[in-house]
C-alpha cells in the first residue's frame, strides 16, 4: 500500500463510525475523503458500496455512515433520521 492510500485511508479512519475495513471499501468505490463522503450522501455511498462483491452492506452500515458524515456515533443520530435512513434500506 502506497503512501497516498494509507493517508486517505487514515483520513476515513478519523471520522466516527469508520475502521480501517469500511475505509477500504470507500477507497474502492472511490470515497477517499470526508468532502467526497458529504458530497455523495450516506445513501448513495451505500448504494456505490453495494456494487463491491461481498461488501456487506447492511442497515448499520448506513447508520454507520450518516453518523461519519453528521461527525457524530451512529448511536447519536436523531431518531427521525434513523428512521429515514430505515426507509431507503428498505427500498434498496
Amino acid at each position: 500500500m502506497d503512501f497516498n492510500t494509507k493517508f486517505k485511508m487514515n483520513s476515513l479512519t478519523n471520522l466516527p463510525n469508520i475502521g480501517k475495513t469500511l475505509a477500504d471499501k470507500l477507497n474502492k468505490v472511490g470515497i477517499n475523503d470526508e468532502s467526497t463522503l458529504k458530497e455523495i450522501g450516506s445513501e448513495n455511498t451505500l448504494i456505490k458500496l453495494a456494487t463491491i462483491e461481498n461488501s456487506g452492506v447492511c442497515i448499520n452500515m448506513l447508520y454507520s455512515l450518516e453518523g461519519a458524515v453528521q461527525g457524530v456515533r451512529w448511536h447519536n443520530l436523531d431518531k427521525n433520521r434513523k428512521l429515514e435512513l430505515k426507509e431507503f434500506y428498505k427500498r434498496l
